[in-house]
């Protein structure tokens, strides 16, 4: 646990230190938030957050190399070095669409392009684990699985990148949660496959950590597109790195209940289900509006919450606490399967309800 530790501190450290540089250099470039009708901040914001982001990673990355255990699997090396590069093209395409704003057929063609590298470099889709068996996939649909996935991730996290702090909250929180269970795997049962996934999600949520001072309300800079899709590249990648490379069979149980045994396929639902259900209603809204599905609006989860009178950083709190209640709540039921456990998840998700809907405070006019 020290040697993740050490990860997390030095991605949130060197993360924290370079946005400053960042913002200062999204200044002398133009690359600017400005003030558009589907926004809520009320004056130009710089962009860059990114690319702290990615330096944070670098960092973390190389630290972890030279670490006894999470250095010593040549497998986790190769992996990691692959996901940082195909990261770093991704957030580059994203910095280059938050200087001049790209199209969206050039963002989906630098996706690709990154999905490309990892799959490349083995970073894919094998097989989809079950309790009782494994789906083996063959080269093709591995390979459309793998890309797919990363595409989603990437532009569930985009989108829900609507509010001062939301999106790196979010996932940090899904991150955490991933991180949990990848290390029960790694450390306990010493599987090189889950420790890709917990070197990931560690080095996600700290660079997570180490931009959230520069981005919470009122935010001095934000990601861009450059962070949120890197994050949204992280999310994806830890989770082809170990549910689409585990064999379930290799697995001493955790807990004693069904959900335990499906936890390599429901906790990355549970970890992305806020920016997967934004898509979602996004892609119907827009749809049956005769719009396409890349087309903004202003119905996001995010602003259907200042709809409901909350204040910004209220708004942002809340989603949050539900993000925390389904990524942890899979996590803990299906590794502490007790009744009180259920009690402490039931109470959670009644106090998130009544927060939500139960108080609805006027909005201050706080941008």
């Amino acid at each position: 646990m020290r040697e993740y530790l050490l990860v997390l501190l030095v991605a949130a450290g060197v993360t924290y230190l370079l946005s400053g540089l960042a913002r200062r250099l999204a200044f002398r470039y133009n690359a600017v938030a400005m003030v558009r009708d589907r926004d809520v901040h009320t004056k130009p914001i710089p962009y860059f957050g990114g690319v702290s982001m990615w330096f944070g990673l670098a960092a973390a990355m190389l630290v972890a190399a030279q670490l006894p255990w999470l250095g010593g699997f040549p497998l986790v090396t190769h992996d990691a070095a692959a996901v940082l590069f195909a990261g770093g093209l991704i957030c580059a395409v994203g910095v280059v669409d938050d200087m001049v704003e790209l199209n969206a057929l050039a963002k989906i063609a630098g996706q690709l392009l990154a999905a490309g590298v990892v799959v490349l470099n083995g970073v894919k889709v094998y097989w989809i684990p079950l309790p009782d068996r494994i789906v083996s996939l063959d080269d093709g649909t591995s390979i459309v699985l793998t890309v797919v996935m990363i595409f989603v991730c990437v532009n569930a996290i985009n989108l829900i990148d609507g509010l001062d702090g939301l999106a790196a909250g979010v996932v940090a929180i899904g991150a955490g949660a991933f991180f949990t269970y990848a290390f029960l795997l790694s450390y306990e049962q010493e599987l090189v496959r889950a420790t890709t996934a917990s070197l990931i999600t560690v080095a996600t949520m700290g660079v997570c950590l180490g931009f959230l001072p520069y981005n919470v309300h009122r935010a001095r800079m934000f990601m861009g597109d450059s962070g949120a899709m890197l994050l949204g590249f992280l999310l994806a990648a830890s989770t082809i790195s170990m549910t689409g490379q585990l064999d379930p069979s290799g697995l001493d149980a955790f807990g004693a209940n069904a959900l335990a045994a499906y936890l390599p396929l429901l906790l990355p639902l549970a970890v992305m289900a806020l920016p997967f259900l934004d898509l979602v209603l996004a892609y119907v809204r827009r749809t049956l509006a005769g719009k396409l599905w890349y087309q903004a609006d202003k119905q996001h989860l995010h602003h259907r919450m200042l709809n409901l009178g909350h204040s910004h950083g209220r708004a942002v709190a809340l989603l949050w606490l539900w993000s925390a209640l389904v990524a942890f709540g899979v996590v803990l039921i299906g590794l502490l399967p007790h009744p009180a456990t259920v009690l402490v998840l039931l109470a959670g998700l009644a106090l998130a309800t009544y927060l939500t809907w139960g108080r609805r405070a006027a909005r201050p006019s706080d941008g």
